[in-house]
């Protein structure tokens, strides 16, 4: 009974990592890609006005990286034969704009730094996936430039001084 025990613990524990496992379709990742930039571009544009330098100046840098990376990733799905997609906010990401725009000051800079270290781990995930199993070459080449970049936001976005922000 032990022995079936520990073995049923296991199989739980291993099934997050098979089912990262799974090839996330192009189009799918293109999708979530294009929704992600969405995100992080619109949520950047409330805080571009911040008080905080540092939040200004990431918020900036947030509108340029993930314009480009939108670009990016459009010419890499023209060049694998996709077509034309227009990627959609999903409703939880729509739902954090919205808290984002009922807050102001010193509040939605918190905010906005909590919902970047979830949105850029989120994002991270997605596209490390893709790099390493996606079906179409340019996208996958095109992901894997991608995930340095969401890797150097994350740290960032981790390292800005913030008691109310405790990144795990």
């Amino acid at each position: 009974m032990k022995t079936f025990t520990f073995l049923a613990a296991a199989a739980v524990t291993l099934v997050p990592v098979a089912a990262s496992a799974i090839a996330l379709p192009a189009k799918t990742y293109v999708m979530k890609a294009g929704a992600s930039d969405m995100f992080e571009i619109e949520s950047a544009k409330l805080e571009t006005g911040s008080a905080d330098p540092q939040v200004a100046s990431f918020a900036q840098m947030m509108i340029a990286d993930h314009g480009k990376s939108t670009s990016d990733v459009m010419a890499a799905a023209a060049a694998d034969g996709l077509p034309a997609m227009t990627p959609k906010m999903t409703s939880k990401q729509e739902s954090m704009i919205d808290s984002m725009k009922r807050t102001s000051g010193t509040a939605r800079d918190t905010l906005y730094k909590k919902q970047q270290i979830q949105a850029h781990r989120d994002t991270l995930m997605f596209q490390k996936q893709f790099a390493m199993s996606g079906d179409k070459p340019q996208l996958k080449a095109t992901a894997g430039m991608i995930v340095p970049v969401v890797e150097k936001h994350l740290d960032m976005i981790k390292g800005m001084s913030s008691g109310a922000i405790k990144a795990q």
